[in-house]
């Protein structure tokens, strides 16, 4: 199964009041197994930076100042996702500015119907918990060091850990049988082998029953004598 895990970074909270989307991030999933196929782009919003989103992800007025506008990226980001299910932290803001921008560029929106919300998920898989990316890292054990400010692209590629921790973790399609070779997917899609060796059947020889018998026989007023007595 194909899914797709995306992040965006914003010049605020609210399209409708006048915030852009500045950057987005997709990572591929198959399986739940990340394939290294990711989409990845900053967009210019042709606004103002304000101080508040900038000490957030670190995307400036002017570093954003020459890359292409939406309605420039939104054929590849399309055809990158495709028509798989898309996961987001807290799903609906980022659902919101995607298809806000798409609707700003006459496009059709993304249907909510493919919308899976890891916030959601960790709300009740943990409740009364921390339910922050960066809590569910830690929760999980997963490595924070190369990340200093919010990224796309680099929070996708968190939450795709994180959404395969919540979903049953890394062995979620693996199951065991006693008779069959189980078949588990790697990141390259080659099918590996794990076989279940049956139990073994253990039987003392001939020899080893009269050597048991005969050191028996030499112990003096045995329990098991005298229970068998009584």
């Amino acid at each position: 199964m194909r899914e797709i895990v995306f992040d965006t970074e914003t010049t605020g909270l609210s399209f409708s009041g006048g915030d852009r989307l500045v950057e987005i991030g997709c990572v591929e999933l198959v399986n739940r197994v990340m394939t290294g196929r990711t989409f990845h782009a900053y967009v210019n919003p042709q606004r103002p930076m304000p101080i508040e989103a900038f000490n957030v992800h670190g995307l400036s007025e002017v570093f954003l100042s020459d890359k292409p506008l939406f309605h420039d990226v939104v054929e590849d980001m399309l055809e990158f996702i495709g028509d798989s299910p898309m996961i987001a932290h807290n799903a609906n803001f980022d659902f919101g500015f995607v298809n806000g921008e798409l609707i700003k560029c006459g496009r059709p929106i993304v249907d909510l119907s493919r919308m899976v919300d890891t916030l959601a998920i960790a709300r009740v898989k943990h409740p009364g918990a921390k339910h922050t990316l960066d809590a569910l890292c830690s929760r999980y054990g997963i490595d924070l060091t190369q990340r200093t400010l919010h990224g796309a692209l680099i929070d996708a590629s968190l939450l795709a850990q994180v959404y395969v921790e919540l979903t049953g973790g890394r062995q979620i399609t693996l199951g065991l049988a006693v008779d069959a070779p189980v078949m588990r997917e790697t990141p390259a899609e080659a099918p590996m082998r794990v076989h279940v060796r049956p139990a073994r059947q253990f039987t003392a020889s001939a020899a080893e029953l009269e050597r048991h018998a005969a050191f028996l026989s030499k112990m003096e007023e045995p329990l098991w004598g005298a229970a068998a007595a009584s």
